[in-house]
């Protein structure tokens, strides 16, 4: 809202910034009776739109924010308070509280003083009477059109009926009561005495003095000391004067006759006597009566007044009694006054102190009203204190907020599914705090270090687009939850969250919040997957779903990392911790490792143990292609190793016969020995057809072949090129190494069935070229050939490949090599070689 150029809070910072601060004690003055913006130096029209500025602080709103319609806030306004109303802090209407508090002094005191001394007012006083009943009448009519704050809400509340309601239901009629003309009604109903009582009803008008004296106990431009014996040394003449007013009242209910048997017909101070007490001056009769009464509360009283009558002795035993209740009530307060500590001047001091930092660091006008209002609402209210609960012990505190908030965090819809132990390390951290209504608690587009958790009240949730417009997303109720995206997904707020009505609200920091999710990984999944399910009817939480998932992903990750290196390490409590606390021992790393990996590869049998009772998958491969088994074979932990196997782990390796023989070629020998007795097969193949025996043969290592055969490994099995490990053996000249493996040969060709060598041969056939001309003949005289299986003689070859080629099959025909040699057997034959056909001729 502008008012010529300027808006009105700019104006106000404006003047401060030029105005130097010479007297802290007058800018303080100023702070604390400067509670609206207003400008008095324009026109009506200047004047109207204040009051809708501050209409819009009480709200909530801020006029002066960017995308603020000043008409349809003023439409809305005329909608939801209909008619005029007068803010409370309204300079004129706070001038009419100081003047109707002078009459309500006077009529505070006067009223005794007229039901004790006088029968029918006398001139003089009463046109001022009437004067006085006029000024409370036009009170009362003010009262329908004074604005309130809700004690529950704490919102102002200015519509005129909900302000008639409550003044009806509280004062009006009293009010009422007390403005009628009882002097007169007294006159004309034949000065009956009971109507006279019915004046005391203006005695209600105290409450506005004791108003006054709660409001100056609260001012820090008056000194506490002194405003504190003020109000106290009021209570005692208002007591002292009420009393001396009935004492006197009750001398004149008997009649003149009789006035001797009365205190103060009876009563004689040396010389003078009181006899005939009606005719004496009415101030030296007043002031009898209040030495009565004040030495009589004192009980320090010399005789020389005393009850004479019983319906006097009653009411001084009456009065003395309640004198004992003043008295411990006024030296209580003094005792207090002394060393200090009230609340309210604990208040006092807090707001002085607040206010001089506001004033050094020149805070905005928005920020001073919302602190002053939330230590104003700490004083007036009840609600938790932390300050109480400082001194207590952790245990007896986290009892404490369990009884108190469990019952909210339960029923959060951000918890549901999540383990009780959970539930109550979320109790046993958080802080209550109240928050008024139209504060902003979080901004849209701000980092967020805090979750709050809704117990009471309403708050609303605010989406700001690139223009400045506003709209509503959501509006949050009890037990729902804000700030949990933006600290679970590490993304800014994506709402502005401001309050609609007082909030009773639990905080929850974002550290601790992240120190129990690392502990309970389970229900931080849980969390995760509530925060997707119920924000799905939300179209920004709907694009956000992504960067949730990969939050989860994310997380998963990092837990598989913990209990991976609680495996690594050994540290089989914190293991234990982890599955208990529901991560996943299947869960693999980056590496695809799981904890088991770890464990056999360090030889932890305790962790090997667990992870089996558990449950783990036992033959699960790492990326590299290793199992738990062969990561203990590896590192040369037997023990693992057996125990792994003993429950059924495999090695389940996929190219066994290229791991196996490349391992052989190594030439590690307990490597080896450890493989074979761990269930490889010793005569698996590589992509040559070679075994671990036609390499160790090669090689020439007589322990590793020992090995191998004793492990079953064949040496009747050929490779791609026909060899057998026999061949092997001999091309590397290893004499023992030979007789071993033609004892073994012979061994195995024994315990061969009958046509099993036909068999063998078929499982691993070879196969030759064969050509139909000399190898030396010219190109251009060449022609196709056919591939062939080689047979088991060379008798069957040529026939075959006769046949084949369509050639007549002559007695001198043989098969050479490109070499020119002829071929006498088949097992001098090759795989994929190139032969001819022709005749010795």
């Amino acid at each position: 809202m502008r008012i010529g150029t300027l808006t009105v809070a700019e104006r106000e910072e404006e003047r401060r910034r030029k105005k130097p601060v010479e007297d802290e004690d007058e800018v303080v003055a100023e702070e604390y009776v400067v509670e609206d913006v207003r400008d008095h130096d324009h026109g009506r029209l200047a004047k109207r739109r204040s009051r809708f500025t501050l209409l819009a602080g009480d709200l909530g709103l801020d006029p002066t924010r960017r995308g603020f319609n000043t008409e349809k806030f003023i439409d809305g306004i005329r909608g939801c308070s209909p008619g005029l109303f007068i803010h409370p802090q309204n300079s004129w209407y706070r001038a009419w509280e100081k003047f109707i508090l002078i009459w309500a002094l006077y009529s505070s005191f006067f009223t005794p003083m007229e039901f004790g001394f006088f029968r029918g007012l006398p001139e003089n006083l009463y046109f001022l009477d009437i004067a006085g009943q006029i000024a409370f009448l036009v009170d009362v009519v003010l009262q329908f059109f004074v604005a309130y704050r809700d004690s529950q809400t704490y919102k102002m509340i200015s519509n005129r009926n909900l302000i008639a309601v409550r003044y009806l239901r509280s004062h009006f009629v009293f009010d009422i009561l007390a403005c009628m003309p009882w002097d007169n009604i007294y006159r004309a109903s034949g000065r009956k005495e009971e109507v006279r009582y019915l004046l005391l009803i203006r005695l209600v008008r105290v409450r506005k003095v004791l108003e006054f004296f709660s409001r100056l106990e609260k001012d820090i431009r008056v000194n506490y000391l002194f405003s504190r014996i003020i109000k106290l040394i009021a209570v005692e003449l208002y007591c002292t004067h009420t009393a001396a007013c009935i004492f006197y009242y009750l001398a004149t209910t008997l009649p003149a006759v009789e006035e001797g048997y009365t205190w103060i017909g009876s009563l004689k101070l040396g010389d003078y006597s009181y006899s005939n007490f009606r005719e004496i001056d009415i101030w030296k009769r007043y002031t009898t009566s209040l030495y009565f009464a004040i030495v009589t509360m004192a009980t320090v009283g010399y005789g020389d007044i005393h009850a004479v009558n019983l319906r006097e002795m009653i009411f001084v035993m009456a009065y003395v009694s309640f004198d004992m209740v003043l008295g411990a009530y006024l030296i209580g307060n003094m005792t207090a006054l002394i060393v200090k500590g009230s609340k309210t001047e604990r208040y006092r001091d807090r707001m002085t102190d607040l206010l001089k930092y506001m004033n050094r660091n020149r805070l905005g006008r928005d920020i001073r009203n919302q602190i002053k209002g939330h230590l104003r609402l700490q004083y007036e209210s009840s609600y938790t204190d932390s300050a109480i609960l400082h001194d207590l012990p952790i245990s007896i505190r986290a009892k404490i907020s369990q009884t108190l908030y469990k019952s909210y965090i339960g029923n959060v819809s951000l918890f549901k599914g999540c383990s009780l132990e959970f539930i109550n390390q979320i109790v046993s951290k958080v802080h209550e705090e109240f928050f008024l209504p139209g504060e902003v608690i979080m901004e849209q587009g701000n980092a967020v270090e805090q979750i709050y958790f809704i117990c009471h009240g309403e708050l609303e949730e605010i989406g700001i687009s690139e223009d400045g417009s506003e709209e509503t997303v959501s509006i949050l109720k009890p037990h729902s939850s804000f700030g949990e995206v933006s600290i679970l997904c590490n993304i800014p707020q994506p709402y502005t969250v401001r309050v609609c009505e007082l909030c009773r609200l639990l905080r929850l920091d974002k550290q601790s919040f992240s120190n129990i999710l690392e502990i309970y990984f389970h229900d931080g999944r849980k969390i995760l997957n509530n925060l997707i399910e119920f924000k799905a009817t939300d179209d920004r939480m709907k694009q956000l779903e992504t960067d949730i998932t990969l939050h989860i992903g994310k997380q998963e990750a990092e837990l598989a990392l913990r209990v991976n290196s609680s495996a690594h390490y050994g540290d089989l409590y914190q293991l234990k911790s982890l599955i208990r606390a529901g991560a996943d021992p299947n869960k693999k790393d980056y590496d695809g490792r799981t904890p088991l990996h770890l464990a056999a590869s360090k030889g932890y049998e305790d962790i090997t143990l667990f992870l089996i009772q558990e449950g783990v998958e036992l033959n699960v491969l790492d990326n590299f292609g290793n199992t738990p088994l062969l990561e203990a074979i590896k590192s040369g932990h037997d023990k693992v190793a057996s125990l792994l196997v003993k429950e059924g782990a495999s090695l389940k390796i996929d190219d066994a016969g290229g791991f196996l023989c490349s391992t052989v070629a190594k030439g590690d020998i307990d490597y080896i020995r450890r493989i074979l007795c761990n269930g490889i097969d010793p005569n698996s193949k590589d992509f040559d057809f070679r075994t671990p025996l036609h390499v160790a043969a090669s090689q020439g290592s007589y322990i590793i072949v020992k090995l191998l055969v004793e492990a079953g490994a064949s040496v009747l099995s050929k490779d791609r090129w026909g060899n057998t490990p026999l061949d092997e053996g001999r091309m590397s000249g290893n004499k023992l190494l030979i007789k071993l493996l033609e004892e073994a040969k012979s061994v195995q060709l024994s315990e061969l069935p009958e046509g099993s060598q036909e068999i063998t041969d078929k499982m691993h056939p070879r196969k030759c070229t064969i050509y139909p001309f000399h190898p030396w003949e010219p190109k251009e005289k060449t022609r196709f050939g056919v591939v062939v299986w080689i047979p088991r003689t060379i008798d069957e070859l040529i026939k075959m490949a006769a046949e084949q080629l369509k050639l007549q099959l002559h007695p001198d025909s043989c098969i050479v090599t490109e070499d020119a040699g002829k071929i006498l057997d088949v097992d001098m034959i090759i795989d994929d070689q190139k032969l001819y056909l022709i005749t010795e001729e």
